[in-house]
């Protein structure tokens, strides 16, 4: 006997991520979820409501909001210029001192921001290593707003760096090796290529750097010192008020903590892979087929 109706085959096997967590690890999540959401709760607790805008619209907060505002943008554009070059020879290069290079740039992630200050003022104050040669060049920058900027771009560099590494190893070299056999220039493969491949990278990068750079206290205070309207940031005026108004300094730290947040939020707004995935659509479509790249 002949069986002509239709033949039905295994069930198609869906693929699904896998997402079992153990549930002793949510237990210990939330104690980790407690310690940092805890004292920003007893921040919030404490704030004295009633007098919040008048506490963070007087005069020295607004002066100093702005001027942690500027100087932070700048070291930003400053991180990116330096940190582009930096990340890329850290991932792309091949030379005997390239894992000393790479703990160096990383060193700031773990020293502590005062000693930083102190290395920033023996290399550029008065009777710094530079120092007079800066001062006969007629630049004072010790105690500037300049040696604001360039205390913040000390220790928010890092982050700019280590977010680009690991967007460029991740990409890997195959567009970038495309791209060179379609007969482009080392110019043309970064900016045609490399380039959109680390922009998802330099994004968050650059936004966790403007982060600590609005954050940064205590090279900030040992470098340039603590002048209103010149080298007064927010952070230096948290914590002066705490001395005398501690109402202002529990409002101004909010105020400090909500911007964090924002920027920090901003920073990982969408899953890293669909980032990853609109990075490699764009470097295809920028690479035409069978030709060179202009």
């Amino acid at each position: 006997m002949c069986w002509n109706g239709p033949v039905s085959g295994p069930a198609p096997v869906t693929r699904t991520a896998y997402t079992g967590v153990p549930r002793w690890l949510y237990v210990l999540a939330v104690l980790a979820a407690l310690v940092i959401v805890l004292p920003l709760l007893a921040i919030v607790s404490r704030v004295n409501w009633g007098n919040f805008l008048p506490l963070v619209t007087s005069e020295s907060a607004v002066t100093a909001l702005g001027l942690s505002l500027r100087t932070s943008a700048a070291s930003t554009v400053l991180c990116i210029v330096l940190g582009v070059p930096l990340a890329l020879v850290l991932a792309r290069g091949r030379f005997p001192l390239l894992g000393l290079l790479r703990s160096l740039v990383l060193l700031p992630l773990v020293l502590p921001p005062v000693v930083g200050g102190i290395a920033l003022l023996y290399t550029f104050g008065r009777q710094g290593l530079l120092g007079g040669t800066l001062d006969v060049l007629g630049l004072q920058v010790a105690f500037s707003t300049t040696a604001v900027v360039l205390a913040q771009t000390f220790v928010a560099l890092p982050f700019l760096v280590v977010s680009l590494e690991g967007a460029l190893r991740t990409g890997g070299q195959k567009y970038e090796a495309v791209a060179a056999t379609l007969g482009a220039p080392p110019g043309v493969v970064f900016r045609r290529v490399t380039l959109p491949l680390m922009l998802p990278g330099l994004a968050s990068g650059a936004v966790l750097s403007f982060a600590r750079s609005l954050g940064e206290f205590g090279a900030t205070l040992t470098f340039a010192g603590s002048l209103q309207g010149v080298t007064r940031t927010l952070p230096l005026e948290i914590y002066l008020q705490r001395e005398t108004d501690p109402d202002a300094a529990l409002a101004l730290s909010l105020v400090l903590v909500a911007v964090a947040v924002a920027v920090v939020a901003l920073a990982y707004r969408r899953p890293r892979s669909s980032a990853r995935q609109a990075s490699g659509e764009r470097t295809t479509a920028a690479a035409p087929a069978g030709g060179v790249l202009p």
